[in-house]
């Protein structure tokens, strides 16, 4: 390992540290992302028209701009998920930021709406849809876990969406049942032994 000092006073560490071109600039060597949501898109219904306007409208003054909106009927409901370059910003540390775009736009769609209101995920990149499947991992390895130790787990804090996700997985459970405990942002989920 090249650990010398180069002209400059610096550490030379060889190729580390620069990206897959070879060229310097400091950055680390940057491996691919996780995949791209592959989820095909599915008809939008008239209903889904005025949403996808309010969401455009929404992410033009975030400005987001450059970016595809996808409808998905999925079992656990609709989504509109966002396709393009550069959405760390708007999915945020944690999802947070994708989860309060999510509030506002579902209050604003549904302010004033008595009957029939229409509630849509925004997902970006299929950030959504991953962190699904892990919550789903999470709660069945939970579910083993208190079966075996035979006590009440807590889990750490998560957003409401994401505690919703773990207590419907484990919903059907005749051996254990769920609930939340403590106060937003630090509310989390119990799974303890029914």
């Amino acid at each position: 390992m090249d650990n010398e000092r180069n002209d400059s006073g610096r550490r030379d560490y060889g190729d580390r540290g620069r990206g897959r071109s070879g060229g310097g600039g400091g950055r680390f060597d940057r491996r691919p992302g996780p995949p791209r949501s592959t989820t095909a898109a599915s008809e939008e219904p008239e209903a889904a028209k005025p949403a996808r306007t309010l969401l455009e409208e929404l992410l033009g003054k975030m400005g987001i701009d450059d970016v595809a909106i996808v409808y998905i009927a999925r079992s656990e409901g609709e989504y509109f998920e966002i396709r393009g370059p550069r959405l760390a910003n708007l999915i945020g540390r944690n999802g947070n930021t994708l989860e309060a775009l999510n509030l506002i736009f579902n209050n604003i769609l549904n302010a004033g709406v008595r009957n029939n209101r229409r509630y849509y995920t925004i997902d970006a990149e299929g950030y959504r849809a991953r962190k699904a499947d892990q919550l789903k991992t999470l709660a069945l390895a939970t579910l083993e876990r208190v079966i075996r130790e035979g006590k009440a787990i807590k889990l750490e804090p998560m957003l409401p969406s994401e505690r919703k996700i773990v207590h419907l997985a484990l919903s059907e459970s005749s051996v254990v049942r769920t609930e939340s405990e403590g106060v937003d942002p630090d509310r989390r989920l119990v799974v303890s032994p029914k």
